[in-house]
Order: C-alpha cells, then sequence, then structure tokens
C-alpha cells in the first residue's frame, strides 16, 4: 500500500486530508506540522507521494520542495502542493522547483483524492519507448506520432513538446521547464516561441486537440 506524507501545519486540514486519503483507500499517512520535520519525515519514511502545504513555518513548502528534489534517495517521489495564496508567481515558482501537482484552498475532497491518484499513476514506470494514451501513440525511438493509426506530420520541436506534456498527463508544465527541455545550442526559445509551437501542434492534433489544456498564466498540460 502506498504511503502517503502530508506536511501541513494546520493540525484540522491534516484530519481533512488524512482521513479524505483513508476513505480512498489510502490509510498508511505519515504527518508533520511543519517544514524541516517534513523533510526529516520524508527522508526517513520515503513515502510514495508527499501532500506539502506551501506556507508553512520556519522552513517553507518551496524550501522543503527543493530539497526533496535535491535528495538523491527521495528526488523522484511526486509531490502535490497545497497553496492558499492566489499569486500566480507562487504557483510557478512551486512547479519550477518540482512540485508535480497544486491545489488551491479551500478544496473539495474529491479533488484532492483524484490528483493523488493522478499523481502517482503518473509516477509509474512507463513500459519502454512507446507512450499511449487512448488513440495517440508516441514512438520516442523513432521519434513518430499516429492518431488512430494515422501518422502525425510534425516538425523536431512539436515532436518534443508532445512528448514532454504525453510522459506525465494531467501534470503542469511552466512555459520556463518546456523551454528548458526543447532549448537547443542553434536555437533560442522563448515563451513566445512555445506558445506558437503550441498553435502548430493544436492543429495538427485535430479533435484530439481537446485534451491539450491552457492554465492561464502557468503553461500547458494534456489531460487523458
Amino acid at each position: 500500500m502506498d504511503k502517503i506524507a502530508i506536511i501541513e501545519d494546520d493540525p484540522g486540514i491534516r484530519t481533512v486530508i488524512r482521513l479524505a486519503l483513508k476513505g480512498a483507500g489510502f490509510p498508511d499517512v505519515c504527518e508533520a506540522g511543519n517544514g524541516t520535520d517534513g523533510l526529516a519525515l520524508v527522508q526517513r519514511e520515503k513515502p510514495a507521494l508527499v501532500i506539502l502545504d506551501l506556507m508553512l513555518p520556519g522552513m517553507d513548502g518551496l524550501a522543503v520542495c527543493s530539497a526533496i528534489r535535491r535528495t538523491p534517495s527521495v528526488s523522484g517521489t511526486p509531490i502535490v502542493m497545497l497553496t492558499a495564496r492566489a499569486a500566480e508567481e507562487d504557483v510557478v515558482r512551486g512547479l519550477e522547483l518540482g512540485a508535480d501537482d497544486y491545489i488551491t484552498k479551500p478544496f473539495s475532497n474529491a479533488i484532492l483524492v483524484a490528483r493523488v491518484k493522478a499523481a502517482l499513476r503518473r509516477a509509474s514506470p512507463l513500459k519502454g519507448p512507446i507512450l499511449t494514451l487512448g488513440p495517440l501513440v508516441l514512438d520516442e525511438t523513432a521519434r513518430t506520432a499516429s492518431i488512430d493509426g494515422a501518422a502525425l506530420t510534425l516538425t523536431r520541436s512539436e515532436f518534443d513538446l508532445l512528448e514532454i506534456l504525453s510522459a506525465h498527463p494531467g501534470r503542469v508544465y511552466t512555459r520556463q521547464q518546456i523551454i528548458a527541455r526543447i532549448q537547443r545550442e542553434e536555437k533560442d526559445v522563448t515563451d513566445r516561441t512555445v506558445d506558437t509551437l503550441m498553435v502548430g501542434l493544436r492543429r495538427k492534433l485535430g479533435e484530439w486537440t481537446g485534451h491539450v489544456e491552457t492554465i492561464r498564466g502557468i503553461g500547458y498540460r494534456i489531460t487523458p
């Protein structure tokens, strides 16, 4: 059974999360009420997923997220960030530091559980170089893509963009994260470049483009 770590300073919210997870079939939960204890908890328990509050006393959630990503034994652990902050820059900063997803307080238990399950699915190892999302199939070795067996004619950068998003469906990628993945020595990639690539990719995806979601002010993700 997957163990889930909750790092949240409000004991009432921790209780709500713990009960929601237990009701969804995740009874194995460990908890911490501040960032320092939370980081030690993650390093010791090595949970399958971390639910991390952004605003923590002492060591805040951003610092904890960054520290987890720098710790080899737990660096790949999915992190779902909880934030009461409405500012886009706080969410973007968390995603850029390595958070896999975020939930804004107040949240519904159903959404929390759905995000946790999605993050755990994305963390499962990929089976070989073929990515399949319904009718969409990407061959990472041959660098080909098709929908319902019909080949897509993609540029190198369009394929890279589709591959990044498809490898972790449901995960939000900021424009800066996408730029870092597709940047090449001979070409400068900017936010505008990413948006232009997305326009071309959406056109080529046809009806399937509805699965590509724009997260306003942040970036993009593919929904299964």
